[in-house]
């Protein structure tokens, strides 16, 4: 099980986007002795939580991660306690991190699929799509977030939702990038 200390840590760096300092990690922690917080901090740089870079703790990739705690049933209860393995939410969500951002979403055109107000979704940028791909397109000097679709030789962009009508352009579409996933807090 993951250590109650590094999680302690993590939610230091939630909080303050920087690891504590030791001066911090014995106040975080309720010690008296830099040498226990050097014996705390040890296995965690052994084990790759973190590093040093110019002499200072800096968090890896593994810090980042979560437990992955395997398979939950969601049909008949079933204990899912045991640790499997560590995953990022970026190696899920993110399969090219220099051409990937996030967007906020503003509107209910999507709400069929399951995208709704307030939430991020996941974008990699690509000039392209295939139908049924949700992309962030630029349609007739607007911004949009909508289905892309083609029939024949016309292309345009659909809503998930009823009250709204298909988008055909009027002077130009242009795709700038490919939905990958959504992000929502309950």
């Amino acid at each position: 099980m993951l250590d109650k200390r590094l999680s302690q840590v993590k939610g230091f760096y939630k909080n303050f986007r920087r690891l504590p300092s030791y001066a911090e990690m014995l106040k975080l922690f309720d010690l008296a002795s830099k040498n226990s917080i050097y014996k705390i901090v040890q296995p965690w740089l052994e084990n790759g939580f973190l590093e040093k870079a110019n002499r200072k703790l800096a968090p890896t990739k593994k810090f980042l991660q979560l437990p992955l705690l395997g398979l939950v049933k969601a049909g008949f209860p079933q204990a899912a306690d045991q640790v499997v393995d560590f995953m990022s939410l970026n190696d899920f969500l993110v399969d090219k991190p220099q051409e990937t951002f996030l967007l906020k979403v503003s509107g209910d055109s999507l709400k069929d699929i399951g995208i709704f107000e307030d939430d991020l979704v996941v974008i990699e940028k690509k000039q392209n799509a295939l139908p049924g791909e949700i992309v962030l397109a630029f349609l007739d000097s607007e911004w949009t977030l909508k289905i892309f679709q083609k029939k024949g030789r016309k292309i345009f962009l659909q809503a998930a939702n009823k009250k709204y009508p298909s988008f055909y352009p009027k002077q130009n579409l242009q795709i700038f990038g490919v939905v990958k996933g959504v992000v929502r807090r309950i």
